[in-house]
């Protein structure tokens, strides 16, 4: 059974015909364990979304053993998906768990927005990213039922794409729940910054840069 609805899927291929320029890949790490809840699905909605137009491709590697990929991207855990331009093995904007629910409108912005290479961030919140020049990893705790969570993800993703030192995670908390209790995570969007810097809640573009800003300051005076 399709997940992704037939009139849905008509709405995309109209959107991404008017808005795609370059292709773009979905990266797709999934596992042979059977404790894998949604690789199946996560699968196939990014094969789904390849049927809307020709401009999206799907990857896909086995986490036990496409180690090398594991690294290029980044991908510590299953499932995961990556977004990025054909060709590409970037893993700064990524996906733990289902992209379903209220995220899944996340992963279409990201489509367009690695598709055209831009994206939409206020000048001050730029002028404050534009000076971070060391990695910086930007984890956004999720469920898919939060309204609050994908503008959360969206500033983490835009930011990453904006900046090559920053890179952006969505990670949905009940099917991480252990990463989500290690940070303590009781309400979302949930983020963190460099394992250090945290906060809670949609923020605007120049409040997250702030943030951003705190950990990489930390983050140089270690």
């Amino acid at each position: 059974m399709a997940l992704i609805k037939e009139e849905d899927k008509q709405l995309l291929q109209s959107e991404f015909n008017k808005y795609l320029r370059d292709d773009v890949d979905l990266v797709v790490f999934t596992s042979e364990n059977e404790d894998c809840r949604y690789c199946k699905e996560v699968v196939q909605i990014c094969d789904e979304l390849s049927e809307t137009s020709e401009k999206i491709s799907v990857k896909r590697f086995v986490f036990e053993k496409d180690n090398d990929e594991c690294k290029k991207y980044g991908v510590t855990k299953y499932p995961a998906v990556a977004v990025t331009k054909h060709g590409e093995t970037s893993g700064r904007i990524k996906y733990y768990g289902i992209p379903s629910g209220y995220e899944f409108g996340s992963v279409i912005e990201d489509i367009k927005m690695v598709s055209t290479n831009e994206a939409k961030i206020s000048a001050k919140a730029m002028e404050i990213i534009s000076r971070i020049d060391k990695p910086v990893s930007i984890k956004v705790f999720v469920t898919t039922s939060c309204p609050y969570c994908p503008r959360a993800v969206g500033t983490a993703h835009k930011f990453a794409l904006a900046n090559s030192n920053i890179s952006g995670e969505m990670i949905e908390a009940g099917e991480f729940s252990n990463d989500a209790n290690e940070f303590g995570v009781s309400s979302v969007p949930h983020i963190v910054i460099n394992g250090d810097v945290q906060f809670v809640g949609a923020r605007s573009d120049e409040e997250f840069a702030q943030f951003i800003m705190e950990a990489y300051n930390h983050s140089t005076q270690a």
